[in-house]
């Protein structure tokens, strides 16, 4: 091998395979030949024309798709009633489960030094047990 195509490897550059390179030349092809034929059609109808030719391109399609009147819509989606289970009464206080907290974490800390002793000894006294 050469030792300039070890070096662009150590640059970071890859080399590009042609069966790659023709795919992704071919979807570009073929998307923008999709997307430049919606727009000479739309434009070929006039749709890309200013609003007064989009008005008057709309009133076909009105005649074409018979849209229900809004009213009947909005009676239909409205007719329907829904029932909600009632909202449970909560026996729940939030300052007393705050100060029981507080209380739980406090007693336990003023506990935590007296505690933290009787494991030392007891894990002295396995220790010894252990030797013995």
């Amino acid at each position: 091998r050469s030792s300039s195509a070890s070096s662009a490897r150590a640059a970071g550059t890859q080399r590009i395979h042609p069966e790659r390179t023709w795919w992704l030349s071919r979807t570009f092809a073929i998307k923008g030949g999709l997307a430049g034929a919606a727009v000479y059609v739309s434009y070929d109808q006039g749709l890309l024309g200013s609003g007064t030719e989009g008005a008057e391109h709309q009133t076909p399609l009105g005649s074409v798709i018979p849209l229900p009147p809004i009213a009947a819509l909005l009676s239909f989606f409205l007719s329907f009633s829904l029932q909600l289970p009632p909202v449970p009464t909560l026996d729940f206080s939030p300052s007393d489960s705050w100060n029981k907290g507080v209380h739980t974490l406090m007693s336990a800390l003023s506990v935590a030094p007296s505690r933290a002793c009787e494991y030392t000894a007891q894990g002295w006294n396995y220790l010894k047990d252990l030797v013995k």
